[in-house]
Order: C-alpha cells, then sequence, then structure tokens
C-alpha cells in the first residue's frame, strides 16, 4: 500500500480500504475549527485584561471568526466539489494555521480581529470539505456511523475549547490558545496526505458564481446585522446590512429558481425532511452556544473558577455528547429522524429551561444537568438531522451539502450568541442599574454596566479607594453577582421559549412515523427503487465507481447501476419519499 493516498475515490474498485483512518482526520480537522469557537470563552479575561478590550471589542474578537465562517461555506464547498475536495481540505488547514500564528503574535485589537477573520476564512473551506470528503469515501450502508462520529467531535469541540484554553491558560499568555492550532494543523494536513484520497465531482459543469456572491453578501450581512444590532444598537450600519440581506436573499432565490446549475437548489426546502433538518440544526446551535456562551461566564466570574477549573468543569457536556451519539446509531434506524431529531431538541429545551433556575445562590451543580441534556441532546439528533441534509444532494454537490449544514451550524451560534448575549447584557444592565445606580458615580456604573467583569472591575477600584473601602466593594460585588444571575435566569426563559417555538416548527415539518419512508407493499423495495430512481435525491450520494456486488455479497446492489438503470427520473412528485426510503434501507 502506498505511503500517500493517491487514487482518487472515483477510480478505486472498491471501498477505500482505510475510510475509518481517514475519517480521524477529517474529525481531527472539524475539532480544531469548532474549538476556536469555544476556546477563546475562557482566553476572553486575560485578552481584555491585556488588550485593554471593550464589550464591542470583545464581541468582533469572537465574531470576526464568525462572519466569514458563516459566509463563505456554502461557495467554498461547491468549489472544492469542482476541483478538489482534499485540496480544499489542505488549504484550508494552511490559511487557518497562518491565522493563528498571526493571532498569538500581535497587541491590536484591530491586528488580532484581522487574525480571527482569516481563521475564519480557513474555516470555511475546511468543515464543509470534511463532510463531502466523508460522503465520498464513505459506501452509503456506513454513512450514518460515519456522520455520528463527526456530528460527536464537533459537540465534543464545544467542550474541549475551553478545557485546552484553560488548561494552556494556566502556563501561558492568551496568545497560546491561538497557536495551539497550528500543530494540529501540520497533523491534519499529513493525515490527510497519508490517509484521505483525492475526491471530486463528476460533470459538475460551471459554478454558479453569480449566486455564491448573492448568497456571501446574503448571509454575510444578515450574520453582520445579527451579532451588532442586539449589541450595539440598530444604527445605520445593522439596519443597512439587514435591509442588504433580506434583498440579497431575495435575489439569490430568484436567481438560483432560473438558474440551470444553481449554487443551491432552494426547491430542497420544500422538502419536508431537508427543511427539518436545516431548522433543527440552526435551533440546536442556537441554544446551545448561547447558554455555554453565559453559563461559562458565570462559572468565572461569579463562582470564581479559573479557566482550566471551568474547562473541567465542562466536560459532562462532551461526555453526554457521545452517550447520545451511541443511543442514535442504534435507535434512528429503528425508530427515524423525526422522533430522535424531536426528542434530542425537547431534551435540548427543557435543559435551556432548567437555567432560568439559576439565582445568586447558584453553585455549579445548578448548571450540571443542562450542560449534560444539552450535550445528551447535541448527540441524539445532530447526527440524524445532517444525515438527512447530506443525502438529499447529488454527489456532485456534497460540499454544498456540507455548506448548507454547516451554515446552518454556524448560524444557529451566532444567532444565539448574538440574541441570548443582547438578552443578557439588557437584563444584568437594569438589574444593576436598580441595585446599585444611586450609589457610583456616573462614569463607575456605565463601566459596571458594561459586562460583569467590567462591573468587578470597578468593584476592585473601590476597595483601594479610602471613599470606598473593602465595605463598599463586597456590596457591589455582590450586587453584580445578583444582577448577573438574574441576567442569565431571564435570558434562559426567553431562549428556553424560542428553542420550544423551534422544536413544535421541526416536528411539523420534518416526515413523521416508524415507517416514514419505507416502500408501502405495492412499491417496490428500497433495493429495487434505488436501481430505478437512480437520480432521486438520495441516491447520487453513491454515482461513484464502487464494486458491483456479486449476487448476496453487497446490500447495495445498487451503487453502480448501468446507465439505463437511471430509467425514471420522472417521479418528481414523490423525491422525499424516495431519499426517505434510501435512508430506511440503511437503517435495516
Amino acid at each position: 500500500m502506498p505511503l500517500l493516498a493517491t487514487t482518487p475515490v472515483e477510480k478505486m474498485t472498491g471501498p477505500y480500504a482505510r475510510r475509518w483512518w481517514a475519517l480521524l482526520v477529517l474529525c481531527l480537522s472539524l475539532l480544531i475549527v469548532v474549538m476556536a469557537n469555544t476556546s477563546l470563552i475562557v482566553a476572553a479575561p486575560d485578552m481584555t485584561r491585556d488588550l485593554g478590550l471593550s464589550s464591542s471589542d470583545l464581541q468582533w474578537v469572537i465574531d470576526g471568526y464568525t462572519v466569514p465562517y458563516a459566509a463563505l461555506m456554502l461557495v467554498l464547498g461547491s468549489i472544492g466539489d469542482k476541483y478538489s475536495r482534499r485540496g480544499a481540505l489542505l488549504t484550508g488547514l494552511v490559511i487557518f494555521a497562518a491565522g493563528s500564528v498571526t493571532g498569538s503574535l500581535v497587541e491590536k485589537t484591530e491586528l488580532v480581529i484581522a487574525a480571527r477573520a482569516v481563521m475564519g476564512v480557513g474555516a470555511a473551506v475546511v468543515m464543509p470539505a470534511t463532510l463531502s470528503l466523508l460522503a465520498a469515501i464513505f459506501p452509503r450502508g456506513e454513512r450514518a456511523k460515519a456522520i455520528t462520529a463527526w456530528s460527536a467531535t464537533s459537540g465534543l469541540a464545544i467542550a474541549v475549547g475551553p478545557l485546552v484554553a484553560g488548561w494552556l491558560l494556566e502556563d501561558h499568555a492568551w496568545g497560546s490558545t491561538f497557536l495551539i492550532n497550528v500543530p494540529v494543523a501540520v497533523l491534519a494536513v499529513i493525515g490527510a496526505l497519508v490517509l484521505v484520497p483525492p475526491s471530486k465531482a463528476r460533470d459538475m459543469g460551471r459554478i454558479d458564481y453569480i449566486g455564491g456572491l448573492l448568497s456571501i453578501v446574503s448571509v454575510g450581512c444578515l450574520v453582520y446585522a445579527t451579532i451588532e444590532g442586539p449589541h450595539f444598537g440598530w444604527g445605520t450600519g445593522p439596519i443597512a446590512a439587514a435591509v442588504i440581506a433580506g434583498v440579497g436573499l431575495l435575489a439569490f432565490v430568484a436567481w438560483e429558481l432560473r438558474h440551470p446549475r444553481p449554487m443551491l437548489n432552494v426547491c430542497k426546502f420544500a422538502q419536508r425532511g431537508f427543511g427539518g433538518s436545516m431548522l433543527a440544526v440552526l435551533f440546536f446551535f442556537f441554544g446551545t452556544f448561547g447558554a455555554l456562551y453565559y453559563a461559562t461566564q458565570y462559572l468565572q466570574f461569579v463562582l470564581g473558577y479559573g479557566p482550566l477549573e471551568t474547562g473541567v468543569r465542562l466536560l459532562p457536556l462532551a461526555g453526554a455528547v457521545f452517550v447520545g451519539a451511541a443511543a442514535t446509531a442504534l435507535l434512528t434506524p429503528k425508530l427515524g429522524v423525526r422522533v430522535m431529531v424531536g426528542t434530542g431538541m425537547v431534551i435540548g429545551t427543557a435543559g435551556v429551561f432548567l437555567l432560568a433556575q439559576v439565582d445568586k445562590g447558584s453553585a455549579y451543580a445548578d448548571f450540571l444537568a443542562p450542560l449534560v441534556m444539552l450535550g445528551f441532546a447535541i448527540g441524539l439528533s445532530v447526527s440524524p438531522a445532517t444525515d438527512t441534509i447530506m443525502g438529499s444532494f447529488p454527489e456532485s454537490e456534497l460540499g454544498v451539502a456540507g455548506g448548507a449544514n454547516d451554515t446552518a451550524l454556524e448560524m444557529g451560534g451566532a444567532l444565539g450568541i448574538a440574541i441570548l448575549g443582547s438578552l443578557l447584557g439588557t437584563a444584568y444592565r437594569d438589574k444593576l442599574t436598580d441595585l446599585v445606580g444611586g450609589h457610583l458615580p456616573a462614569a463607575a456604573l456605565e463601566t459596571a454596566k458594561d459586562s460583569v467583569g467590567g462591573g468587578l472591575a470597578v468593584a476592585e477600584e473601590v476597595a483601594k479607594n479610602p471613599a470606598g473601602g473593602p465595605q463598599q466593594a463586597q456590596a457591589l460585588i455582590e450586587a453584580v453577582h445578583e444582577s448577573f444571575a438574574h441576567s442569565v435566569a431571564q435570558t434562559s426563559l426567553i431562549g428556553g421559549i424560542i428553542m420550544a417555538a423551534g422544536t413544535m416548527i421541526v416536528l411539523a415539518v420534518l416526515p413523521g412515523g416508524r415507517n416514514a419512508g419505507r416502500p408501502r407493499p405495492e412499491e417496490p423495495t428500497a433495493a429495487a427503487q434505488d436501481a430505478e430512481y437512480g437520480a432521486s435525491a438520495a441516491r447520487p450520494l453513491d454515482q461513484r465507481a464502487e464494486p458491483k456486488a456479486e449476487p448476496g455479497a453487497d446490500s447495495e446492489p445498487d451503487s453502480e447501476a448501468e446507465p439505463g438503470a437511471d430509467s425514471a427520473p420522472g417521479r418528481p412528485a414523490e423525491p422525499a419519499r424516495s431519499a426517505r426510503s434510501a435512508r430506511s434501507a440503511e437503517g435495516r
């Protein structure tokens, strides 16, 4: 066996022998791009002190990564499909590592934000490439298990990011949280060259660059408005961005409906499986990232845990992700996507609602159950939703499929941090004003109201001031803690209501029933349908050179159907049922 993986997937005569090792490389690549978002949560206090960050600066240090990440995934996934999926992965890792090195070296806020934006561009190349390569490498019968591992990795990274960052911050400056990405990216590049085979779409045709540009403008402006407006007020910039996003979205839909080879076939949103799964991913990460954003602040600022202690206390979330992933691997084939996704969303919503009970006397134990419930919900539901999304696209659009899934994920996270973070800040400011509004000078009050960290910094100054003293400082600390606990409870209540509404929408949209998608008695079997409807939403994922099965030797006799077997593209009224039948066959 050669040292480097040089044989393209499309030219292989059988399933790739080292595909599970390749999956390890893909999951490692995914791990660092998700960790880059969550690790900064525990590094934020050190960065704020060293760089003198305002609340606005800190928000953009975090979200400078998010805007290009969300806006570019769809287009860059399509480019990877056409030219080289592995090449896209390698390029993205190099860009990501370059941004990480730069971020660790600069000392100005603007340069840190720019470095984070470069990392976001790299992540926008890497993340859809990992999913498209996974779907290209694995036979359909194994793909659900591989996607379960991919989804578990994304959940693991949510908790591991703060843990690794906390460990580094014990003895190193915040720049180390950037540098840790570099050796991991180098290892992933080497692993990709050795273990991940080249792959690209066949007969893809020209890329719809106009549709791609419209998607970049629409998503980018939407994310910008979502971040800037709730946090810093709906001034000219956020309003203009929201208007541009709305007009751009309408133009994108109009263009894609008329284009013969659209960047994204928007008609897929009319398919209940695809549309419901996209909404499920968005709402899941809305609740998870939002709750994690303020839970980590509570652990650090109110309970006084250091970065490493905070990271350790998030580990139950990661463990719960793996338990949920194991459960979904066993139960989804028996119960169906709607039951698993719906159950996970109910559990996650209940976890967010539990945080509404937080008060000034709450300890870590009050956060443990919600964190475990959110982790279990991710493991239980994100994998079947992602599998459904990927199964809705043909082989030539695997990168677009991955980009669509990942855009929903990142949009959900951005909305969660922006909307729930804004509600958190508003509730905190109002409560703190009620408690100490008449006892602090105006300038000190404004600083204290800016954030919980700002409030504690003002308390330190009060303790040093002869006009104040330790007793007044302690009173302010207690007021800050009470105000932040109040804001966590209020935000969680509203977040839980949003999650509950999202759960009901998803359950209404997703096709239901244990036997959803299975053929009725008068229909042919799933395998026969695959051969007959090879151009349907599910089968094109396997339109590549896989072995022609000997009788009884493989459960996928349709994976290399001759062109003539695609003789019935003409059941356009039932693409969703055809796709579900294919997935049902996988489960059996």
